[in-house]
């Protein structure tokens, strides 16, 4: 499902566009992403983080077909047969979509293997936009659920108390999310500028990887 491009138009005429949400939670915590061909999934990874919040404190892997693109260092299944992909050395134009009118491509992103989010991203290609600074997100929805929250069943628990002043932890949720959270707030901008700042310092590899190596 992974290949250089051989396409006959120039890849740089094309974007790609994301559009991704949460699975298992109503209504949806989606966004929609522009996003340039020449971003690897390292990168994308961090994107991602910024687009729905998240502070990259867990581990992560994208599921492409059959293939799992990551950090192969943190895969701990990798002596039982199973590999994961140099994330920071395959692009989105290295993915091949199907021939067809209109190609999309599905693929997964896990986030926390503990609270297990799982983000479905349905991936298409556009021109570019004359002008236009790419990444950016141009849509959303919601605002994604707090760290460590407990996955789907956990944010729904959390939510019921949250939104409950009789419930016996409302305060205690609302203090431990904090005064500027709310579940159904999204800020275009303040997302943009996220993601703007994360790709200043990701230098096309994991943050995390580089500072343990500094």
């Amino acid at each position: 499902m992974v290949r250089r491009m051989t396409d006959p138009f120039d890849p740089d005429y094309f974007i790609i566009v994301a559009d991704v949400h949460i699975i298992g939670i109503e209504p949806r915590v989606s966004r929609v992403l522009e996003l340039p061909v020449k971003l690897n999934f390292a990168q994308f990874h961090d994107v991602l983080q910024s687009a729905f919040g998240w502070t990259d404190s867990h581990l992560h892997q994208f599921h492409v077909g059959g293939l799992t693109i990551g950090a192969p260092e943190f895969n701990e299944d990798s002596f039982y047969g199973r590999r994961t992909f140099e994330a920071s050395e395959i692009r989105l134009q290295d993915l091949t979509f199907p021939y067809e009118a209109d190609p999309t491509l599905t693929i997964v992103y896990e986030y926390d293997f503990g609270d297990c989010w799982r983000h479905l991203i349905s991936l298409s290609r556009q021109p570019r936009e004359e002008g236009a600074t790419y990444p950016r997100c141009v849509a959303g929805t919601r605002s994604g659920p707090p760290e460590d929250v407990g996955g789907y069943s956990g944010y729904a628990d959390f939510l019921e108390a949250w939104m409950d002043p009789a419930h016996d932890d409302h305060k205690d949720m609302r203090r431990w999310a904090g005064r500027k959270f709310d579940p159904e707030f999204f800020d275009l901008d303040a997302t943009n500028k996220a993601i703007a700042r994360v790709l200043r310092t990701s230098k096309g590899d994991y943050r995390l990887r580089r500072a343990r190596s500094s």
